[in-house]
């Protein structure tokens, strides 16, 4: 059932989500708002953005985890290259999260120079 209604906000819902370049979601990381990283746990472990959370955006949990989040927190996301992180930021919103921000091309962009 959870899934139904998942599906129906995705379809309904515009995603209010803003993804930013490197230089000013790394500021908002520098104000010290919730990073997560959507990445699975191997990906997390083998570097991640200091202070970051995992949750799994692939994992039956993520749902579960997100739902213990305070929706109205300004939340950073992000994945590998971005793709999943958007997802994950548009299930967030269907969930009543309000601020919410992906980073442009995901870790491979914050590793970049």
């Amino acid at each position: 059932m959870k899934i139904l209604i998942l599906f129906l906000f995705l379809i309904v819902q515009t995603p209010k989500v803003e993804v930013l370049e490197k230089a000013a979601y790394q500021s908002l990381v520098e104000q010290g708002f919730t990073i997560i990283d959507v990445r699975t746990p191997e990906e997390y472990y083998e570097g991640h953005i200091q202070g970051a959370f995992n949750i799994n955006v692939k994992s039956e949990g993520f749902v579960t985890e997100i739902e213990k989040l305070s929706k109205s927190d300004t939340l950073l996301v992000y994945c590998r290259s971005g793709k999943r992180s958007h997802y994950a930021a548009q299930v967030m919103v269907s969930f009543g999260f309000q601020k919410i921000y992906d980073l442009e091309g995901g870790f491979i962009n914050w590793e970049s120079e």
